[in-house]
């Protein structure tokens, strides 16, 4: 039976299909209230997270009113990244770039003992971006707050996606430094794309229905990079995954051809990979040319695979279009990550001396923590 002695609770913003919340639900945290803006994505939380209050819309209408969960032990949440994504615009004047500054305001209205926001890489390292992170360190150390920023790659947590995020993590009246030094006893190998999901079956199967129809075409001017997996050999933003390696960023974007392409012999039968045959030839002086049929054992990832490529559950539902579907996983926190981060914080707030690293099972699920 898992169990945990004592409850730790928590407010989630921004929270999107809830992949974080996955996470810090799996280290214990009883998560009682959640704020998301995306209808699709309010109804797929509400199927998942009933015991979660949820508020609906504008996040800034809600300051005040979460601000009567005062006192809770975390409030975290990853704000919208696409005014600081190198894959948008990284526009500071995006208003979703304003939005780092509202997860601020219910830290500051809710004062909890640690906060966890998380946003793409780009926010940690570019310099047109110095200008924000000055203004949120400065800005939660008048609150009290001591922060670190870590760059984790969810790869380096028991993932199978190579996907790096930045996670501030602020704390306040805690004994242990919040740069949190023993996230890396969390680290954990990596899964292949194979262990994921080639359990599921070939696409539109009884068990795995939901496909993507977006055709596969070969590039006029591909991209050559040293691994077939890296460049760019097909129309579209969608690349090939090797399933004995692990998955590049599962995009909010896919649905179309910016889903990535799997092949099916390699996967299931452990035949030769078609995509490294095709990029070999290109190395060796092969001209492109886009008369090349594609075989159809090549095709793009389904819903449930990207799902399970993000962490979460079989289980898990979603709603909506799949259009909407896939957005909602693909701008998800990946749950084993979240889960990393949750089970470090966890033990800064029980000041812990020793990470619980035997609470974590090999299926990402938590197990008892005996405190």
């Amino acid at each position: 039976m898992e169990y945990f002695m004592k409850a730790l609770t928590a407010i989630s913003l921004f929270s999107g299909a809830g992949g974080m919340d996955v996470g810090f639900e799996r280290a214990g945290f009883k998560i009682l209230a959640a704020s998301e803006i995306d209808a699709f994505a309010c109804k797929t939380y509400q199927a998942n997270h009933q015991d979660s209050e949820l508020f609906e819309g504008n996040i800034d209408q809600y300051i005040e009113i979460l601000g009567a969960f005062r006192g809770v032990d975390v409030v975290f949440g990853g704000p919208p990244c696409q005014g600081f994504s190198v894959a948008g615009k990284m526009d500071l004047n995006d208003p979703r770039s304003k939005l780092v500054f509202s997860f601020m305001e219910v830290v500051r209205a809710v004062r909890p003992r640690v906060f966890v926001m998380e946003n793409v890489k780009a926010l940690a390292f570019l310099d047109k971006f110095k200008i924000v992170r000055e203004q949120l360190f400065r800005s939660f150390s008048h609150l009290g707050y001591s922060v670190s920023m870590n760059v984790l790659n969810a790869k380096d947590y028991g993932s199978a996606q190579n996907r790096e995020r930045v996670f501030f993590i602020g704390t306040i009246e805690v004994k242990q430094d919040a740069k949190l030094w023993f996230l890396e006893a969390y680290r954990q190998k990596a899964l292949a794309v194979r262990d994921v999901i080639q359990h599921l079956g070939p696409a539109g199967s009884k068990t795995n229905p939901k496909i993507c129809k977006a055709k596969i075409t070969l590039a006029e001017k591909p991209v050559l990079r040293k691994s077939p997996y890296a460049g760019m050999l097909f129309n579209g933003q969608g690349r090939p995954l090797n399933p004995d390696g692990w998955s590049s960023t599962l995009p909010a974007s896919m649905g179309g051809n910016r889903t990535p392409i799997i092949d099916e012999q390699h996967l299931y039968e452990y035949k030769e990979s078609w995509v490294e045959k095709y990029h070999e030839k290109l190395r060796n002086g092969m001209p492109p040319t886009s008369n090349i049929e594609v075989p159809k054992y090549l095709r793009r990832l389904t819903v449930d695979e990207a799902a399970l490529l993000q962490g979460f559950p079989s289980d898990y539902e979603f709603v909506g279009p799949q259009s909407k579907v896939y957005c909602q996983i693909g701008n998800a926190v990946p749950c084993t990550l979240a889960e990393s981060v949750a089970l470090a914080v966890r033990d800064l707030l029980l000041e812990k001396k020793q990470p619980s690293l035997s609470n974590r099972s090999k299926h990402g699920k938590t197990k008892a923590l005996l405190l």
